[in-house]
């Protein structure tokens, strides 16, 4: 008796210390792309750190930029992970191997979430898997990608959700994502109707109008999701994040820093995650960038 006595208290105290032990987020900030101030995935990782420091300082954030960590060595403590890249064909999910190198990871029930570009995969080269660890992906020509003022005026009960009021941003926000058959498993986070003007473009790339996105006028759409893996694992998707200059957004930051909390499997305050940011915080880390060349009159 005294022996098991003895040995339950010594799970006590492993459970206790291991409960003690802070999640870990590693953040995957993808290689310049774009002109100044868009797709500035290092400076905006860096932000979101920074931020996390301010607000939610026991989960560990480890930030990796130029597309991929500098050791796979670090994933082995990782409880999530989060990809702020360009994606398509080279994607950092699905080149050099990464691709089983995260299926190990997912099994083990680690959590990935996916921001901006980073949501869009090849089908046939990282499409089952994203449908699988994050719900769904963008599909070039099946999903499209307008720049457009999103009006987010309600959010379902959750986690991601807490403490942020409603909003409006003027971002490339995809929709039409290419999800889960019957949204299984998949929880809509943020939710906005385009107008017909946004659904007749034009869109980024390819201009498009694409008629299945015109016929479907009216409907809402959803920009950003969440899901609970089989596995243990959690996943994301957000589409925004095309414009540096949105983090200073009080909202749109909070959405993103109260998703990356709960992606680790921390705990979300009853408010959401708190942070401020200042200009000289958005002109920080700024990847140099060629200024754009001025149009030529003609």
């Amino acid at each position: 008796m005294k022996r098991l006595l003895l040995l339950a208290i010594a799970l006590v105290a492993f459970n206790s210390s291991a409960a003690e032990q802070p999640r870990k987020l590693v953040i995957i900030a993808g290689k310049p792309s774009h002109p100044p101030g868009m797709h500035e995935f290092r400076a905006g990782s860096l932000l979101l750190e920074k931020c996390l420091k301010q607000g939610y300082p026991k989960l560990k954030v480890e930030v990796h930029t130029n597309g991929w960590v500098s050791d796979e060595k670090t994933f082995a403590d990782a409880d999530a992970i989060f990809i702020y890249a360009d994606g398509g064909a080279k994607h950092p999910a699905v080149v050099d191997g990464h691709l089983e190198t995260l299926r190990a990871l997912m099994k083990r029930g680690v959590s990935l979430g996916c921001g901006h570009y980073g949501v869009e995969v090849v089908p046939d080269q990282g499409g089952a898997e994203f449908k699988e660890w994050i719900g769904g992906h963008y599909e070039n020509q099946f999903s499209c990608n307008p720049i457009w003022d999103a009006d987010y005026k309600t959010f379902p009960k959750h986690a991601i959700t807490r403490g942020v009021k409603p909003y409006t941003t003027k971002d490339e926000w995809y929709f039409n994502m290419r999800f889960r058959d019957d949204l299984s498993g998949i929880t809509p986070i943020l939710v906005a109707k385009p107008s017909d003007t946004t659904r007749d473009g034009p869109y980024v790339y390819p201009k498009g109008p694409y008629p299945h996105i015109q016929a479907a006028k009216g409907r809402a759409e959803t920009m950003m999701w969440a899901v609970e893996r089989a596995d243990g694992g959690r996943g994301f998707g957000y589409t925004g994040g095309h414009f540096h200059a949105n983090w200073g957004n009080d909202q749109q930051r909070k959405i993103i820093l109260n998703a990356l909390v709960w992606l680790a499997k921390a705990e979300v305050p009853k408010n959401g995650v708190e942070s401020k940011v200042t200009e000289v915080d958005l002109a920080a880390n700024l990847d140099p960038k060629p200024a754009p060349k001025p149009a030529v009159k003609k």
